[in-house]
């Protein structure tokens, strides 16, 4: 897969742009701050619908446009690709009218929901804060195992998006019934429609992350430790609670339990299994849920963690193994991307290089040789090889303006 030209309109510092790429690896470069990591952040929000820089996508409109005071202002990103089923166009448009916002989403000319946008452009971002993965707290790895499983699997999207409707509306009911003492009747609707669909969330992050830790184990023992260090990425489902108190995973034993609750549901296979497990354990919660006017159980508290030689590497490794570890988990990513779909993603590196010794940056860098694209960007292209630059394609950015090299075809 591989984008053969890339339009941007209104977006981030970009007035106007229209960009050929090639295949193969391309690196923008320049000073800070002239757009060059705004280019990767549209190729990535054009296979994912999400920023990984700004929580409200009304702040990726071009900042003068936002300000001229039109009544109508229209961001546009349009990326014509190729993948294993030929050619297509996807674009979203960003519209901003008498105080509203909307998002539109088209597949080659055609209106679509932003979630059937999702799988026809594939792409894994590496960014230096990627770290926060391993250090930050839950949310952050399960957005992670939401957006790649959604680029792959847009059931498994649908079934996120209706989850958290539902939870949104069992936890109201929670808290209407802790009050009031009214609508108890009305639980076990919304119960059974959530313990439906988070069953399906809970198998498929558990095989997901079976997957994936499968790569980054050998990679990061292969190619990144001489084969002196293990990882292991233990997925830690909050299907059930456990010794008369939710299970948070952070103890030995409760994290042990949730790994094997794990190991349980990749094996398990039928999601009503998973169904009906879950039911048991959320309706034994009823009353703590009540009591807390949230539900307790369920894929919205799932966490994953990692260990290196048996120990959590987000308490006790060091700044360098978890720069390795992460490093294993985004070169799996694309492994697992590139297993399920026959399309290998294309990658996108945002001055990452830097952060990376000889021995990752060697590993990255080969691998960014092998796939169909790769877009880099960089304040310095001397920290790359001759051979290296001579095979690539670089372009200049400074003040929202591409200026290639040498031609682009």
């Amino acid at each position: 897969m591989y984008i053969r030209h890339l339009s941007l309109t209104n977006f981030r510092n970009y007035g106007r742009l229209e960009l050929n790429l090639e295949p193969g690896v391309t690196i923008f470069h320049g000073d800070n701050a002239q757009g060059k990591t705004n280019l990767l952040e549209a190729v990535f929000y054009l296979a994912t619908s999400r920023s990984p820089q700004v929580e409200q996508d009304s702040q990726l409109i071009n900042w003068t446009a936002d300000e001229s005071g039109e009544p109508v202002i229209v961001g546009r990103l349009v990326a014509r690709l190729e993948s294993s089923d030929g050619a297509h166009q996807v674009e979203i448009r960003l519209i901003k009218e008498q105080g509203s916002f909307r998002r539109e989403a088209l597949v080659d000319q055609r209106k679509v929901r932003l979630m059937d946008l999702l799988g026809n452009l594939r792409a894994v971002l590496f960014l230096p804060q990627d770290m926060q993965i391993i250090t930050g707290p839950p949310v952050d790895r399960r957005r992670y195992m939401d957006i790649t499983l959604c680029q792959v699997d847009q059931l498994y999207c649908r079934h996120l998006s209706m989850y958290n409707k539902v939870l949104e509306q069992r936890n109201a009911l929670l808290r209407q019934i802790g009050e009031t003492g009214s609508g108890r009747d009305l639980l076990p609707v919304y119960t059974d429609k959530l313990v439906h669909l988070g069953s399906q969330l809970l198998w498929r992050r558990a095989r997901f992350m079976a997957g994936v830790a499968r790569f980054a184990q050998r990679i990061h023992y292969e190619s990144l430790t001489e084969q002196n260090e293990v990882l292991r990425l233990g997925y830690l489902p909050h299907l059930e609670a456990g010794n008369g108190k939710l299970n948070n995973g952070d103890d030995e034993e409760s994290g042990d339990s949730l790994l094997v609750l794990s190991e349980w549901l990749e094996q398990t296979g039928s999601s009503s299994l998973v169904e009906k497990r879950f039911m048991r354990a959320i309706a034994a919660a009823t009353e703590i849920d009540i009591q807390r006017g949230r539900t307790t159980l369920g894929p919205h508290r799932d966490d994953w963690k990692f260990w290196v030689n048996g120990r959590d590497l987000r308490h006790f490794g060091s700044r360098g193994q978890q720069r390795s570890a992460m490093l294993a988990l985004k070169l799996a990513e694309i492994h697992w991307i590139t297993e399920q779909t026959g399309d290998t993603p294309i990658i996108l590196l945002d001055e990452v290089m830097s952060e990376l010794d000889n021995r990752r940056r060697t590993l990255l860098l080969n691998t960014v040789q092998q796939v169909p694209q790769a877009l880099m960007t960089s304040t310095d292209l001397n920290m790359f090889e001759a051979p290296f630059i001579q095979k690539a394609t670089t372009i200049t950015i400074a003040k929202g303006q591409a200026r290639p090299d040498r031609q682009i075809t």
